[in-house]
Order: structure tokens, then C-alpha cells, then sequence
């Protein structure tokens, strides 16, 4: 049996981590007060707001074109299965909750470094079911921008 996926479904899970790493980011923005630290954080939500703003176009041209994804082997179908039950990840949680004002600058830019492996996983997972010309390239870039934010954090992290 071959699988089809909903790409509705999966452009919204997408969308939604892109969200919750906007708030989380922003979250952490307001609550310390080295400008550093602060404007590295803004800049973080900023580029989430971004990537948001790019899977709702790759969404809405995807569907209009009344596309499906095809998984041949169904691995796809598996693997996206296991994150919308939260068995990788939650994705539905909060993330901007995690902050507290007992978090540290180290516990924030840990829980995001983990924010940023968890999305690079998920996002290299939907490129199998999406085609060259719906977009799989704006979907590599947007992992070569997380993991930018990853060398980011690890940078910073390694300066406190």
C-alpha cells in the first residue's frame, strides 16, 4: 500500500515550529538584559518569522496545485507519523514556556540548540516527499539557516 500525505497537515507542523521558535526567541529577548544577548535573541525570532512566512507560501502553492505527497518505500510515512504523535518532539507545546524567570542564558540557548537539531530533523525528513519544483530548495536553505543558528548558539554558549 502507498502512502499519500495530507501536505496541509505537514506545512502546518512546519508553520508551528516556526511559531513556537519565534516566541521562544522573543520570550528570552525580553528577559535579559545584556544587549548582546538580547539582540541575538531578537534576531533568532526574526528568522523564524521568516521561515514561518516561507512554508505558509510553499503551503498555499502546494495546495493549490493539489498536490500529494508520494512515498514509494512509505519510510516517509513513518517518519512523519512519529513527530505528529510527539515521539520525537512535541511540537504542540509551548516552547516560550520553557523560559522562566529562573532561566539562565545558558539554559535558553540549550533548550534552543535542541529546538534547532529537533527542526533540522523534521525538516530534512519532509524534503523526501517534496518535489524539486514545490520548493525542496527553499527547504534546504532554510536547514542551512537553522544550522547557522545552531553555530550561533554553540558559539555563544561557549563565550559564557
Amino acid at each position: 500500500m502507498k502512502l499519500y500525505f495530507n501536505a496541509d497537515e505537514i506545512f502546518e507542523m512546519a508553520e508551528e515550529i516556526e511559531r513556537q521558535g519565534a516566541r521562544f526567541y522573543d520570550k528570552a529577548a525580553g528577559m535579559f538584559a545584556d544587549p548582546g544577548v538580547k539582540g541575538m535573541f531578537k534576531d533568532l525570532a526574526t528568522m523564524e518569522v521568516g521561515h514561518e512566512k516561507i512554508f505558509a507560501n510553499m503551503r498555499s502553492t502546494i495546495l493549490s496545485d493539489a498536490f500529494k505527497g508520494y512515498d514509494p518505500d512509505e519510510m516517509a510515512a513513518a517518519y512523519i507519523k512519529s513527530f505528529t504523535d510527539g515521539k520525537v518532539f512535541d511540537f504542540r507545546k509551548n516552547m516560550a514556556d520553557l523560559v522562566t524567570e529562573r532561566s539562565t542564558v545558558s539554559d535558553v540557548l540549550k533548550m534552543g540548540l535542541d529546538a534547532e537539531k529537533n527542526s533540522i530533523v523534521f525538516y530534512t525528513g519532509i524534503k523526501k516527499i517534496v518535489p524539486e519544483n514545490f520548493g525542496k530548495d527553499a527547504i534546504d536553505k532554510i536547514i542551512a539557516e537553522e544550522m547557522k543558528h545552531i553555530v550561533v548558539l554553540v558559539e555563544k554558549m561557549s563565550n559564557l
